[in-house]
């Protein structure tokens, strides 16, 4: 967790004495300095991603093998490789790779035949709904069941919650995804097993991508809440006449949630990346799916640019995270 902070830097001295202008203006060069870091440390993540999905994709075989049908000649094979510029040094076309990526313009998928920044505009909106899905299932079912756990602590009640969540963290998601569809599409014949387009087509879908936010969410929230309600100002507040779901709202979920927030926060990057096997069972048509199909027919630039999206996406959040956390927490104090 970063150790920067968003806030006003501390402006007394040890002694209580107010902090001279030096030393204010010291603080806050050291805290624009450490943000400055934090986004030269994302960059230099995206660009290490961005080389590693360049060069590894190109292992995958020869993309012009897949365009063509078997029986090509070795002339369609060579017009076909150079009209795609795939004929070009490797370390030029990572180059032109590199000298796109700060405009967005990742060149045309070999697949599609089309702007691989239009592809991914097309299925971002299906990925991100899916998401959003997930999330609003996991607060709704992980913030009640981490308070009442922890009101319940050490009973049955709260035995039954910790072996839900324990098998929500252990199970894969592809099978759960898969058990859903067999109880409520194949069984019961209450939703739909694919598809998209409407709320019943992404009841399943979202339940299954929520189910291992849910167990990590739950989990960390009565934890918290257990540390908390230990705490002297909440048996002060017991003292005063406090009922008890007065005591756990009102004054232990506030310092609880802290915490919560912060893997929130990264839960919504792990949404988006878990979203691919998610997709693929239920045919959702979003960047997941397309990775899993850019994969399979070595599109390379679709591949660079999906790869990059997910890794974007978890670097962005993270940062935004890590520095929201300083915001929240007054504690937390740029160093040297």
């Amino acid at each position: 967790m970063s150790d920067l902070s968003l806030r006003e830097p501390d402006t007394s001295e040890p002694d209580g004495t107010p902090a001279t202008p030096a030393r204010t203006a010291r603080d806050r060069t050291r805290l624009l300095r450490g943000v400055l870091v934090r986004l030269g440390t994302a960059l230099l993540v995206l660009l290490c991603t961005a080389t590693v999905s360049f060069f590894l994709v190109r292992l995958s075989g020869d993309p012009v093998k897949q365009l063509l049908p078997p029986d090509a000649t070795a002339h369609q094979e060579t017009v076909l490789r150079a009209s795609l510029g795939l004929n070009r040094p490797l370390f030029t076309q990572y180059l032109d790779f590199l000298w796109g990526l700060p405009r967005l313009d990742f060149g045309n998928s070999l697949f599609y035949n089309e702007p691989v920044r239009t592809v991914l505009a097309d299925r971002l909106p299906a990925t991100l709904q899916l998401a959003g899905a997930a999330l609003v299932v996991t607060l709704v079912v992980a913030v009640p069941a981490g308070i009442f756990a922890a009101m319940r602590r050490g009973r049955a009640s709260d035995r039954g919650v910790m072996t839900g969540v324990l098998l929500g963290q252990s199970t894969p998601p592809f099978w759960v995804g898969i058990l859903l569809i067999l109880v409520f599409a194949v069984g019961l014949h209450v939703l739909p097993a694919s598809g998209y387009g409407t709320f019943a087509n992404l009841v399943l879908p979202s339940v299954t991508l929520a189910v291992y936010s849910v167990a990590v969410v739950a989990r960390l929230l009565r934890s918290s809440l257990i540390d908390v309600l230990s705490s002297d100002h909440i048996r002060t507040a017991r003292a005063k006449g406090f009922g008890p779901v007065e005591v756990v709202l009102r004054h232990g979920l506030r310092n609880a949630s802290l915490p919560v927030i912060t893997v929130v926060g990264l839960e919504v990057g792990s949404l988006l990346g878990g979203a691919i096997l998610t997709e693929q069972v239920f045919s959702w048509p979003g960047v997941g799916q397309l990775t899993i199909e850019a994969i399979s027919k070595r599109d390379f630039p679709l591949v660079q640019a999906t790869v990059l999206f997910f890794a974007a996406t978890f670097v962005v959040v993270n940062l935004l995270v890590d520095l929201s956390y300083s915001f929240l927490d007054p504690r937390v104090r740029s160093s040297r």
